[in-house]
C-alpha cells in the first residue's frame, strides 16, 4: 500500500512544481545527515502479573537519509540506520519472570540498545521565513545488540543480568512523526520534532518470561543535521 502510494504522489506531483523564494535552494533528490535525539521509552505490558514501575530515558543516533520522489521536495521516502535505548522498571508476580528468579514477586531493571532501520513517508511543505513543516508515517525494524537487567526479589538484588538470549530478536512497529526544517546555508538544514513509536512485537520471549506480550514504546525529541 505504501509502495502504491508512493508511486501516484510520485507521478502526480510532476507538474506542481513552484517557486516558493526560499533563500536557499535544497532541491536534491538524496540527501545524508546525522540525527542525535533524547527520547523516553517504555515497555507496555497486555496481561495481567506485570506492571510497568517506570519508564527510562535514552538517545537515539547515527544516520539519516531522504530520497525525494518530486522536483520540489515535498515528498520523500526516509530512513537510517541508529542506534536506540529502551527500558523499564517491570515488576513480575510470583511465577512469571524468568525461571530462575519466579519464586518470589520480583523487579526488573530492563536496559536495551537496538539497532533501528526506519521506513516512512514524509510531506513536507513550505512556510514563511525558509521555514519547512512536514509529517512523516511509517514503520521501523529493530534488533537488539545488547540487553541486561538489574532482579530485586525475595530482598537481595542481582546486577546486569545478560537476557540477550531471553528477548525477541526483531520488533517492529508503528512510527509518526511532525517537525520543522529550517535551512542554514546552501548544503546544510538543521531539524527538529517529535516522534512516537509504537512496538508490535512482544520484547520478551513468553516461552522464558510467562509474561503475556510486553510492547517497546517510545517518544523523541528528533534533532538533525542533513547535508
Amino acid at each position: 500500500m505504501l509502495l502504491g502510494l508512493f508511486f501516484l504522489m510520485h507521478t502526480d506531483v510532476q507538474a506542481q512544481r513552484g517557486d516558493y523564494g526560499k533563500r536557499y535552494s535544497n532541491e536534491k533528490q538524496f540527501r545524508l545527515g546525522f540525527t542525535l535525539s533524547p527520547l523516553g521509552s517504555f515497555f507496555k505490558a497486555q496481561e495481567p502479573g506485570v506492571e510497568r514501575n517506570a519508564g527510562r530515558f535514552g538517545v537515539n543516533f547515527g544516520v539519516m537519509f531522504d530520497y525525494f520522489l518530486d522536483a520540489d521536495n515535498h515528498y520523500a521516502i526516509s530512513s537510517g540506520l541508529s542506534a536506540v535505548s529502551a527500558g523499564s522498571t517491570l515488576k513480575y508476580d510470583a511465577g512469571k519472570g524468568l525461571k530462575d528468579f519466579s519464586t518470589f514477586p520480583a523487579e526488573y531493571d530492563i536496559r536495551m540498545q537496538y539497532l533501528e532501520i526506519p521506513v516512512s513517508l514524509k510531506l513536507k511543505t513550505d512556510l514563511e521565513n525558509d521555514f519547512s513543516l512536514y509529517g512523516q508515517f511509517g514503520t521501523f525494524f529493530q534488533a537488539p545488540i545488547r540487553a541486561r537487567t538489574d532482579i530485586i526479589t525475595n530482598g537481595l538484588k542481582t546486577e546486569k543480568v545478560n537476557i540477550m538470549g531471553d528477548v525477541n530478536p526483531l520488533n517492529m512497529g508503528l512510527l509518526v512523526g511532525a517537525g520543522v526544517e529550517y535551512p542554514i546555508s546552501e548544503s546544510l538544514t538543521l531539524t527538529a520534532g517529535l516522534s512516537y513509536q509504537n512496538g508490535f512485537i512482544d520484547v520478551t520471549r513468553n516461552s522464558k518470561w510467562h509474561d503475556g506480550r510486553i510492547n517497546n514504546n517510545s517518544f523523541a525529541l528528533r534533532l538533525g543535521l542533513f547535508f
